[in-house]
């Protein structure tokens, strides 16, 4: 076990003592090293994080394949109470963990409290489906003996969380793979880490055994993953963030057959009929692009209009963006947060830069705030040219790229032209049509007149280059479940005899 003399194991934020070191086996581990935490509303320090090494990441593994056996034992029922004292331990803190979550990730107090109210519902909906996990029974095809499929659980699970929904991704990963009964590795997000550890916090308080939950802070995220990747008692990862890193994880995961969820990239299509509810079509528009700043998978990243209504739709589209106040998540009259760092305001200033470069006309916005912190305004653009790179990409962003299409044909075949497949979206009157374009989308999740569809009982997740697997849901508790067949001989002569 390593230890600091300098870095205190905790820090006091707006009155609240937050963690701030790793947490192995039921304790929380200081380190040498670590790594600084910046509010990107100001740029400046909140706080000190304890930095990981690729060791400390195999100790959690050890830990939690120590506890893998006890911890998938534990009764259906005693597993479900801990979910639901650890969901009364979570809403006893909301304000906390929100005003931490607005601190590390800049983004409005009003979204940070949607967050956790998300979050809560995710790990209540756990807890109610943990005795319901169910297996099947059947005869064999030409008799003689029956068949039983049961679930195991997959065994330790490496959970590699985003910046972008610090409370809400560990939440839901971790909630479906402990549900399964898979102890857990979390390695959380550099830009986010303490809303990750309060998370924790509140999971030891709950009375989770040692060893079930284990977090790792790290600046180095390559050497970490790949130890554990590379160690043969890992049997499951699930990761959220870029496909790029996604592709790695892959990679490193198929020499051990590690099982693996990927929740990547998107490209997200919203599509507004000539039918379409033009004023609803709007307002959600708004909230799908711009929430978070636009640092969402499931934006809206290419809003495609039909030609009937595409200028109602621009100029009430671009008055609304207007309307949106850019600044400190703890002003109650901000709509739009910072951009979570200097470094990714920097790549918002260039994708503006790229999208003037293929004279795509700029309607608002287009340039960074001045102000100590990472701000960028909300920024619209009417885009003609669709051949250019920057019409495929995840924008991830403030910046709203609009395209005109003289059909339903047209419009569907534009959203598929890419090579994810996350989120779409669909704006029209007509039930038929809601039904028939959402069948042709080639996304994994389609809102039909909604800008919002992340749900607890909901699959969540794409297919193509937007990743494998799914999370909510059941399909969430069967990414970390096993299948087992048992043949089970019966002679029913002798046994009725």
């Amino acid at each position: 076990m390593t230890s600091s003399t300098t870095l205190p194991d905790s820090v006091t934020l707006h009155g609240y003592t937050v963690p701030t070191a790793l947490y192995i086996e039921g304790q929380w581990r200081t380190t040498e090293d670590s790594f600084t935490v910046e509010n990107p509303a100001t740029g400046e320090e909140i706080a000190r994080v304890h930095s990981g090494s690729a060791q400390d990441a195999l100790d959690a593994l050890d830990a939690a394949d120590r506890v893998q056996r006890s911890w998938r034992s534990v009764a259906p029922r005693d597993r479900a109470d801990l979910f639901r004292r650890a969901h009364a331990a979570l809403l006893s803190r909301s304000d906390e963990i929100t005003t931490v979550m607005t601190l590390e990730s800049g983004k409005p107090l009003t979204e940070s409290r949607g967050e956790f109210a998300l979050s809560a519902d995710f790990f209540l909906w756990y807890a109610e489906q943990i005795a319901h996990l169910h297996g099947t029974y059947a005869p064999a095809s030409r008799g003689g003996y029956r068949i039983v499929t049961t679930h195991q659980p997959v065994g330790p699970a490496l959970l590699i969380t985003p910046w972008n929904f610090p409370l809400l991704m560990i939440a839901r990963k971790a909630g479906a793979a402990l549900a399964a009964g898979c102890p857990v590795i979390v390695k959380s997000a550099r830009e986010t880490p303490l809303t990750c550890a309060l998370f924790v916090r509140v999971l030891e308080e709950a009375g989770f055994p040692a060893g079930v939950v284990n977090l790792v802070h790290t600046t180095s995220s390559s050497s970490v993953s790949e130890a554990v990747m590379t160690d043969r008692r890992l049997r499951k990862v699930s990761f959220t963030g870029s496909t790029g890193v996604g592709s790695t994880l892959l990679r490193q995961a198929a020499p051990g057959i590690v099982n693996a969820s990927m929740e990547l990239g998107g490209d997200g299509p919203f599509l507004v009929l000539d039918d379409a509810d033009v004023d609803l079509a709007v307002e959600q528009a708004i909230i799908c692009k711009f929430r978070n700043a636009g640092q969402a998978c499931v934006a809206a990243n290419r809003i495609i209009v039909h030609k009937s209504v595409a200028d109602e739709f621009t100029a009430k589209f671009v008055a609304a963006a207007r309307a949106l106040k850019v600044g400190d998540g703890f002003d109650p009259e901000t709509d739009i947060g910072p951009i979570i760092s200097e470094r990714q305001l920097d790549t918002v200033t260039r994708l503006v830069e790229q999208l003037r470069e293929i004279d795509a006309e700029l309607l608002t916005g287009g340039s960074p705030v001045e102000s100590t912190g990472y701000f960028f305004e909300p920024t619209v653009f009417a885009v003609r040219d669709r051949t250019s790179a920057v019409c495929n990409q995840e924008l991830f962003a403030p910046i709203a790229t609009i395209y005109t299409v003289g059909s339903t044909a047209e419009a569907i075949e534009f959203a598929n032209d890419t090579t994810y497949g996350l989120a779409a979206y669909v704006f029209t009157r007509d039930l038929s049509r809601a039904v028939a374009v959402s069948e042709h989308l080639d996304f994994g999740m389609v809102g039909v007149n909604r800008g919002i569809i992340a749900d607890p009982a909901a699959s969540f997740g794409g297919i193509k280059a937007s990743g494998l697997g799914r999370e909510g849901g059941h399909d969430a508790i069967n990414e970390f479940l096993e299948p087992k067949y048992l043949a089970i001989t019966v002679d029913e002569k002798e046994a009725l005899a």
